[in-house]
């Protein structure tokens, strides 16, 4: 299995942040223009660009999108997005826009019946984010705390056809503090389906670490504020990610 490297923008009033582990009131700007870090990071050679609508999350409808559709249409990298995805109508603005994979989290907890069909509607164009706070799902930009477990939901979609799982440990999330690669496994060995890690990378040791893991699943990284803090360029992460071995 390959490893790819996803470069994460996190947009919040039209802006460039990372959050401290889901929190609002800790937020770091970090570029003006989604589009235009989105282009650097094509430009650097990223094939995979992860953006995440935080307005959009936390009030539960598109805000940042027209962010997105530019990079999906313009640059040559392929483009996901989650964050205020909760309608069939929000997945179709995307994907007829030129965005390759809607992530869908809320939903998947609050309306499973119809996440599930969205799954099997629309294939590999849906990823499921399944976001842990102590194991717990967490919903609504993480404002919520379900009590389904990542497992239980993560085994669930994998029975209705999701081929793709983006998986956060909330307490690792914009801390450097390493990723959580047991439960990272564990989900993918749970599912069987491809998990896409996400949250404390802080190094290329960590990558390689994680990267170890794709013999079980794990399929790639979304990387964020070890680029932005210069820990690490794009593209070392990118050598790293198609190394051999």
């Amino acid at each position: 299995m390959t490893f790819t490297i996803y470069p994460a923008i996190d947009m919040r009033g039209g802006k460039c942040v990372r959050l401290l582990q889901g929190d609002y009131d800790k937020e770091t700007v970090y570029g003006d223009s989604p589009f235009e870090m989105a282009k650097k990071f094509a430009d650097e050679g990223a094939s995979w660009i992860h953006m995440v609508d935080l307005d959009g999350a936390r009030d539960g409808k598109r805000v940042n999108d027209r962010y997105v559709i530019q990079a999906a249409r313009e640059l040559g990298a392929n483009v996901q997005i989650g964050g205020g995805v909760r309608s069939e109508a929000d997945i179709v603005h995307y994907l007829d826009n030129g965005v390759n994979r809607v992530i869908i989290g809320s939903i998947a907890v609050s309306n499973p019946s119809f996440a599930e069909e969205m799954v099997r509607k629309y294939g590999p164009g849906i990823a499921i984010g399944l976001d842990a706070k102590k194991g717990l799902v967490a919903t609504n930009g993480w404002l919520n705390t379900s009590e389904v477990t990542t497992l239980d939901l993560g085994k669930r979609f994998a029975d209705a056809g999701a081929e793709t799982f983006i998986f956060t440990d909330i307490a690792t999330d914009g801390t450097l503090a390493g990723p959580n690669l047991e439960a990272t496994s564990q989900l993918a060995a749970e599912t069987g389906k491809s998990v896409i890690a996400s949250g404390g990378v802080s190094s290329l040791e960590d990558l390689a670490a994680l990267k170890k893991l794709a013999k079980d699943g794990v399929s790639g990284s979304i990387v964020g504020k070890a680029i932005y803090e210069g820990r690490f360029s794009v593209k070392d992460a990118l050598e790293m990610g198609n190394a051999n071995g």
